[in-house]
């Protein structure tokens, strides 16, 4: 199935600088976002305790804040409305050392005289292992875009390498501006969507620089430009296919999956987009602006072929018996 032509080039180069220009400004505004607003870090990361409490009919969650501020240990919790306004999940920053102690009865005990509700869930994370976690996480993330470096390095050229890190970076910088201008709470859900944008976005760039490496080795064309709009522009229903099949599922968790999915979801759309138009628009322009060499590429290229030819020569004549 084609959306866009085959045969059809588009000018994807020729646009690259206002592309770029466009990208920077995402990028900037983004870290702007973090530096100032920061990232509301869950539990997981920040320790403390969360209780999901679903009433019986809408939530007095006036009420159940006059009740929580009475009490020592709950006076500085938050809540909030969690999916319907039947149910609401409430904060605590801190939580409990004593495990003899149940949160949830605690909990149940300051709010019987709210109405009639049940608790649905209790999570506890303590202050020591966040911090771990989120340690863990940064690791995590460093050593995925160390080891792609690294593959990509192999895989192709350094400066291939250099591009899809420079995509990545961006992919991730304007996906964590977003989740920080919503106000999404980060968790392991979260780190886990933010790895699983990495794979996705490197997954398209892999394959759009395959093309440019076919292209270099196979086209007539001499000039970097002609030959990245030339592949590109081959690539382009895939890639487009590729992204709405995604697009189409995640929408659907968005939607339809509930509260409990829903940052995880709301990552992940930004991931899918911003991917998608880095590996059309960015990633190859970062090639180009890195002077990528296609004679100098085409050199290497044949090189490498006559080595490994002298070496099956070689390998022939010691099989024959003749070295």
């Amino acid at each position: 199935m084609e959306i866009f032509k085959s045969e059809k080039i588009y000018n994807f180069m020729g646009r690259r600088l206002p592309f770029l220009g466009l990208s920077s400004v995402l990028v900037i505004v983004s870290i702007v976002l973090l530096l100032t607003k920061g990232i509301n870090l869950g539990i997981d990361f920040a320790g403390g305790t969360i209780v999901q409490v679903q009433y019986a009919k809408d939530a007095p969650i006036k009420e159940i804040r006059q009740l929580l501020k009475k009490s020592k240990d709950y006076s500085n919790s938050t809540i909030t409305k969690f999916g319907s306004s039947k149910e609401i999940v409430i904060r605590v920053t801190n939580s409990s050392t004593n495990l003899s102690t149940d949160i949830g009865d605690q909990i149940a005990s300051i709010l019987k005289s709210s109405g009639k509700f049940e608790i649905r869930r209790v999570d506890m994370v303590g202050p020591k292992v966040g911090g771990e976690l989120k340690e863990k996480g940064l690791m995590a993330l460093g050593l995925s875009l160390l080891i792609i470096l690294a593959y990509v390095s192999f895989r192709f050229e350094w400066r291939f390498a250099v591009s899809s890190i420079f995509a990545l970076v961006h992919d991730i910088t304007i996906a964590m501006g977003m989740i920080s201008l919503f106000n999404i709470e980060v968790n392991l859900d979260i780190l886990a969507a933010i790895l699983t944008i990495l794979g996705y976005s490197l997954n398209d760039t892999i394959i759009v620089f395959d093309r440019i490496r076919e292209g270099v080795q196979t086209s007539s064309k001499s000039k970097l430009n002609e030959v990245v709009n030339e592949s590109v522009s081959k690539t382009l229903s895939r890639t487009t296919l590729t992204s709405l099949t995604t697009f189409f599922v995640v929408i659907t968790l968005f939607l339809f999956g509930g509260e409990i999915i829903h940052g995880f979801a709301f990552t992940m759309l930004v991931g899918i987009i911003v991917g998608t138009y880095s590996s059309i628009f960015i990633a190859a322009s970062f090639l180009v602006q890195l002077k990528f060499s296609i004679l100098e590429f085409r050199s290497k290229e044949a090189q490498k072929l006559q080595r490994q030819k002298e070496k099956d020569k070689l390998r022939s004549m010691y099989e024959q018996g003749r070295v």
